[in-house]
């Protein structure tokens, strides 16, 4: 590790956040610059909204989001349209702030005017957005799929998606939405980082069990009931390849600004984390890309009030230790020389 930067030139440049280095002229660098800002909640949810008044039936993947505070009375009017054409639909809503992460800020509402307008909105935007109410269940739980997507390359476009990735289960089971249970983060909210208080988490030993599990073990339980999973899979891959494709135009303006064409830079690549979810009918749903992916393949135990210690997650190493490595592999600037 360089806490204070490298000057002699590397093959790989591994940057814990975000690209922020400018004195970098070869090699190859783990982060794009302005990455973190394309996939932030209400900037992808722009691009996929650009994207869907395009290819609306290509891009029916990604649920219908409003950006506040600057939509709230579009959101607010087109609700109460759809509710007066259809008096039985209920719905539910789901509101997130724009640069939240791990669960942070999060809540469910049923109505528009549920929305908290306090003093936070104006200072933090958010996107509101139609919430899955018939979700996959698995032993009566809902649960997300973390998949991993190498961006190897902008120009040409070039996208590995990783074999196995995590599933994440919630800790209560699973009711549809109320006004009763609306508020039970547990039962509705998949992120790890909230679900690790619950008192129902289940740290496992094995792939197949518990509050975290590899995404593999859920298509073999798939596979065993009767369900396509080819056809699962390459709807996976066409949502991550379509989601790309949204991102593409202003992932370009900042790497161009950054690393202007003709001039010494280094190349680029990332590893994404792709958070989905599965409905009833297994039609795959785009919930958020995240930019920098947890890598940890350990967890925290408290052994006594205030004294933690790390212990291996056997499903995190599984998954993680491959992603990094493949990574690693097809980005080896020694295989082009060794082919040469």
């Amino acid at each position: 590790q360089f806490p204070f930067g490298r000057r002699l030139p590397c093959d790989i440049y591994w940057h814990g956040v975000s690209f922020h280095d400018s004195n970098i002229f070869s090699g190859q660098v783990n982060k794009f610059p302005g990455m973190t800002e394309t996939v932030r909640k209400i900037t992808l949810s722009r691009a996929m909204r650009t994207m869907r008044d395009l290819f609306p039936l290509e891009y029916n993947f990604y649920p219908r989001s409003w950006i506040l505070p600057e939509e709230l009375p579009l959101f607010v009017a087109e609700v109460r349209t759809m509710k007066d054409s259809n008096p039985s639909w209920k719905p539910t809503f789901i509101v997130k702030p724009d640069g939240g992460c791990q669960g942070d800020g999060i809540y469910l509402i049923k109505d528009p005017s549920d929305i908290r307008l306090t003093g936070s909105i104006q200072s933090r935007p958010a996107v509101v957005q139609e919430y899955i109410c018939k979700p996959l269940l698995v032993d009566k739980l809902k649960f997300d799929i973390r998949l991993y997507v190498l961006l190897k390359s902008l120009e040409p476009l070039e996208i590995y998606i990783a074999k196995d990735g995590l599933s994440r289960f919630c800790t209560e089971p699973y009711q549809e939405p109320t006004l009763k249970n609306l508020h039970q983060v547990f039962m509705h909210l998949t992120n790890y980082s909230l679900n690790i208080h619950s008192g129902n988490f289940v740290h496992s030993a094995s792939a197949n069990t518990g509050s975290k599990r590899t995404f593999s073990s859920i298509l073999c339980r798939l596979s065993s009931r009767g369900a396509d999973v080819k056809k699962l899979w390459s709807d996976i891959i066409s949502l991550v390849i379509k989601t790309i494709i949204a991102l593409t135009p202003e992932l370009k303006v900042y790497y161009q600004s950054d690393i202007p064409a003709g001039k010494p830079g280094p190349t680029c690549f990332q590893i994404l984390g792709f958070d989905i979810l599965l409905m009833k009918d297994l039609k795959p749903v785009l919930l958020e890309v995240n930019a920098n992916p947890s890598m940890r393949i350990e967890h925290e135990q408290e052994l006594s009030p205030g004294v933690f210690e790390n212990v291996p997650s056997p499903v995190d190493e599984k998954v993680k230790v491959a992603v990094i490595r493949d990574t690693l592999r097809l980005m080896d600037p020694q295989k082009k020389k060794r082919k040469d």
